[in-house]
């Protein structure tokens, strides 16, 4: 382990960790984030009137996909055996903009934080990807994690 990271080996070198010692237990991780976007695209969506269809339930969907296709687009992660994955999306006139919030929950050796960070990342680029054509000028932000439990390290919760 360098420097108290253990994606690295003594050399430095990348790996995957070694969680065959660590105890079985349940996990849960929710993150969080939004897609802010002009007020026209806001009820563009919210009213249904985008034209490659449902927004929100398709990035869902994506959500979802993304959670599970995780350890196939972050190297040292590791494949889990996901027992739930959810993503809400709610829109805010405030922002304006849509978001979002994936839960996803294992029984495992390891935590399920960057399988809900992916989610979220997922549902907001196709967001973006599906009213690109009218608003290029939106911005994707605030993805953290906003609860991780279960495991060693115990509970978090963003402040």
């Amino acid at each position: 382990m360098s420097g108290g990271l253990t994606h690295f080996d003594a050399k430095g070198d990348a790996h995957m960790v070694d969680v065959s010692d660590k105890a079985t237990t349940a996990r849960i991780a929710v993150a969080r984030g939004w897609v802010r976007m002009a007020p026209e695209t806001f009820e563009m969506i919210t009213e249904g009137r985008a034209k490659k269809g449902d927004v929100i339930g398709v990035a869902r969907l994506a959500g979802i996909m993304g959670a599970k296709k995780t350890p196939e687009l972050i190297p040292l992660c590791h494949p889990l055996p996901i027992t739930k994955v959810s993503v809400e999306i709610s829109p805010d006139a405030d922002l304006p903009g849509l978001r979002i919030e994936a839960t996803v929950k294992t029984t495992g050796q390891t935590g399920v934080e960057m399988e809900a960070l992916t989610a979220v990342s997922t549902a907001a680029l196709t967001i973006y990807d599906m009213v690109k054509a009218v608003d290029k000028g939106m911005e994707i932000g605030g993805v953290h994690v906003a609860l991780k439990d279960g495991g060693k390290s115990g509970r978090y919760e963003a402040p």
